[in-house]
């Protein structure tokens, strides 16, 4: 697997919203690598994402409430179990679930597996809130799907949270998970 600096030198062949989110880095003072891959719609299918990297890429998990009123986006470590209880009782919210795909292609204009802090960009009313585990906060190096999981991207964490998210216009909720594990 190849690493590259940046966007690819011809968008040809690259879908629309992939295109976007290169239009969107394109914008900002930052530097970032890239790996194009087979289709990652696992975690277990990312080890080798990961090897070529050198850091392990995050889980990015959708949930809503019951009610479908709130929804959420939920960075953390792959290697981290996930209770939905858990992060429940954090929110202070009933009960969380996985959201559905139709309402992941609605507020994030993504489709599962290919979910990541990119899908922001389509969130225009932010509906859908930020949570980013406090681990994933301390490693030097962040990865995320461009909005298609044929190619993953790696920036600086710093960079996410000083030049990323606040060119988006999100104020992440940052939480402990596997607090009580």
């Amino acid at each position: 697997m190849t690493v590259y600096e940046g966007a690819p030198a011809d968008l040809a062949g690259r879908c629309e919203k992939e295109q976007e989110v290169y239009r969107f880095l394109a914008t900002l003072p930052l530097t970032y690598r890239r790996v194009d891959h087979e289709k990652a719609e696992t975690m277990e299918a990312c080890t080798e994402i990961d090897a070529a990297l050198g850091f392990p890429i995050c889980k990015n998990l959708f949930l809503c409430n019951r009610q479908k009123t709130a929804f959420y986006l939920l960075l953390l470590s792959g290697e981290k179990s996930f209770s939905t209880k858990e992060v429940s009782k954090e929110l202070g919210v009933a009960r969380l679930s996985f959201g559905t795909a139709e309402d992941m292609e609605h507020y994030l204009g993504v489709l599962p597996g290919s979910v990541s802090v990119f899908g922001l960009l389509r969130d225009t009313e932010h509906t859908v809130q930020l949570l980013i585990d406090r681990d994933l906060l301390s490693r030097p190096q962040f990865g995320a799907h461009p909005l298609i999981n044929t190619s993953t991207l790696a920036f600086a964490t710093k960079d996410l949270t000083d030049v990323i998210l606040p060119a988006l216009g999100v104020t992440p909720r940052v939480i402990t998970v596997g607090a009580n594990a």
